[in-house]
């Protein structure tokens, strides 16, 4: 079966995200990159493909046009200003709009039918826009939210609990960004729930890590890849797989009409379900206002 995915920008976190397929077992077997540098991405074409002796994966890597985005069954955009030291990604917001119209008009004026993963700060914002921008059904418009985050969280209780971070069960859900928080009381080592393990204090200075992890990497090495490129890889292989797996993605909120993140069932046509999992009183509303925030920032770019 052919799997052919693009990536459109070429920068730290769509060529991390392209390592990591080369590196990784995947279902990809056709990889097309697109970016305005035309000479850097020729080397970069060039550089993967030096990999493939060694990979586990047979994949045709080479440099796309958007004429590639007709029979592509995965587009995933990296593309946009960086975030620098001291910025939020909400202030990439103006910038990365405009970029992401002229992308989207581009891709859809070669008939894709295929799906989106967004990767592009602010995230949840750069989603929605692309939803509203490409009409593409809510379930094929997908955004990476905070499954980077989740993954954050996983690595800090069990580096604090000397516990393998795969049998940590819960995520982190909301904005991809500032108002992101832990719904601890669906949080689970096993069948136990958190709250055996960790400290009120405990439980605060993971949530505050993982919120500012972004920042402290930003400030020490001026950008965030290796994590998210993984991130995308596992995605992307729960949708080219149909491997229904239940992830935390940005994925369409009907009754807010937002992009948000919150964990949903992944599959060969994207959004298969939504997850539904009780929060309590304290949650209920920290959500509501992550997804508040999304809300008002919409509305300044849509």
């Amino acid at each position: 079966m052919k799997n052919k995915v693009i990536i459109i920008g070429c920068g730290n976190v769509g060529m991390a995200y392209a390592y990591a397929l080369v590196n990784q077992k995947t279902y990809v077997n056709e990889l097309c990159l697109i970016d305005l540098d035309d000479k850097k991405i020729l080397g970069e074409v060039m550089d993967l493909n030096h990999c493939l002796p060694y990979s586990p994966n047979k994949i045709d890597i080479k440099v796309g046009s958007y004429e590639d985005c007709k029979d592509a069954n995965l587009i995933v955009i990296a593309a946009g200003a960086n975030q620098n030291p001291g910025e939020t990604r909400m202030d990439l917001i103006y910038k990365n709009a405009k970029i992401f119209k002229n992308i989207i008009e581009n891709i859809m004026a070669n008939e894709f039918k295929g799906i989106f993963l967004i990767a592009t700060n602010p995230l949840d914002v750069m989603t929605y826009i692309t939803y509203k921008y490409s009409h593409m059904s809510a379930n094929r418009v997908i955004g990476s939210g905070t499954f980077l985050d989740t993954s954050r969280m996983r690595y800090l209780i069990g580096k604090k609990l000397d516990i393998n971070p795969k049998n940590i069960h819960g995520y982190v859900i909301g904005e991809h960004g500032d108002t992101e928080f832990i719904p601890w009381s669906n949080v689970n080592i096993g069948l136990q729930n958190i709250n055996d393990f960790l400290s009120f204090n405990d439980k605060v200075s993971i949530e505050n890590d993982v919120r500012n992890a972004a920042y402290e990497i930003i400030d020490k090495k001026g950008n965030t890849s290796y994590g998210i490129g993984v991130c995308l890889v596992q995605i992307t292989n729960a949708i080219l797989g149909d491997e229904k797996t239940v992830m935390v993605v940005s994925n369409y909120d009907y009754q807010n009409d937002v992009y948000v993140g919150l964990p949903v069932v992944l599959g060969r046509a994207g959004i298969l379900e939504k997850v539904y999992f009780n929060l309590n009183k304290e949650e209920t509303v920290k959500l509501q206002h992550s997804i508040d925030v999304i809300k008002d920032a919409i509305k300044k770019v849509v």
